[in-house]
């Protein structure tokens, strides 16, 4: 592979490695926000309004910051009944073809994401809640993890094929 997908692979997989251990302790503060709220209700019978709604906003970072990282640990899910029984470079020869839709399929997910985005950012969008969060910050940070994804796919794209030719990216 030349030098500079090599770079590209080395940037990505550095980057998408840092965002993905900050997004493991985003369940930290999100265990935290929820345990409030049940003492609050429970101990002192006052019931918090906003709770749900950023536990979920949390949640969503947390798989949308960290699905890079789990991209790049290969630890995504994946169906593995023939999977299993190739060899490894009948594997990247496949993960190569069926990448491609992959990439394809976030390549419209990021430009749906912008589209969201810049609309909530334009027109201050807000949630339909008795708390009205506005919802830029949710809709920047679901771009963000969308186009980190992306990257990374791009990056095991070229993985894979280095692997089918027998000369692995190290």
């Amino acid at each position: 592979m030349p030098e500079f997908i090599k770079h590209y692979v080395r940037i990505v997989d550095a980057i998408n490695h840092r965002v993905g251990i900050f997004a493991m302790y985003l369940i930290f503060p999100m265990g935290a926000i929820l345990l409030y709220s049940t003492v609050m209700r429970v101990a002192f019978g006052y019931p918090i309004n906003w709770v749900m709604e950023m536990s979920q906003f949390m949640l969503s970072a947390y798989y949308l910051l960290g699905g890079a990282y789990s991209m790049q640990l290969d630890a995504h899910v994946r169906m593995d009944l023939f999977y299993g029984m190739m060899k490894p470079k009948t594997r990247a020869i496949t993960d190569s073809f069926t990448i491609l839709f992959v990439i394809f399929y976030l390549v419209v997910l990021f430009w749906g994401g912008v589209s969201s985005t810049e609309y909530s950012i334009t027109y201050n969008q807000k949630n339909y809640t008795a708390w009205a969060p506005v919802l830029w910050p949710v809709k920047v940070i679901m771009t963000l993890g969308i186009f980190l994804m992306l990257l990374q796919t791009i990056s095991q794209f070229f993985k894979d094929v280095a692997e089918a030719r027998g000369r692995p990216i190290a």
